[in-house]
C-alpha cells in the first residue's frame, strides 16, 4: 500500500501541487493501481513466449523504390519557387 507521504513525494517529483484531498483521492488510486501489480505478478508465466506484438504481421511498410525521373526541366517548372542550378530554391526559414 502507498502512503500519502509517498503520494505527496511523487508530487513535488512531477512539480504538482496537490490539495489534501487530491492526496487522499490519489493515494486510493494509485494503491488500486499497485495492487493490481501485485496480482498480475502473482500469474505463471514460465511457459509463455515473450512477444511484442500479437498480430503476426513483421513489416506493413512498402519497400523503397528509386524512379529515374528523365523530364527534370519539366518537374522543376512545376514550382512557384525560383530555379538555381537545377534546384528549388524556397524562402528560409530561420
Amino acid at each position: 500500500m502507498i502512503t500519502k507521504k509517498e503520494v505527496q513525494h511523487i508530487a513535488k517529483l512531477a512539480k504538482l501541487h496537490l490539495t489534501d484531498a487530491e492526496v487522499e483521492k490519489f493515494t486510493g488510486q494509485l494503491g488500486s493501481i499497485l495492487d493490481f501489480f501485485a496480482q498480475l505478478q502473482e500469474v505463471k508465466t514460465d511457459h509463455t513466449e515473450e512477444t511484442s506484438q500479437v498480430t503476426g504481421l513483421e513489416n506493413v511498410t512498402r519497400l523503397d523504390q528509386v524512379n529515374v525521373y528523365t523530364e527534370e526541366d519539366s518537374l522543376l517548372d512545376c514550382s512557384p519557387h525560383k530555379i538555381e542550378n537545377h534546384s528549388i530554391k524556397v524562402p528560409k526559414i530561420f
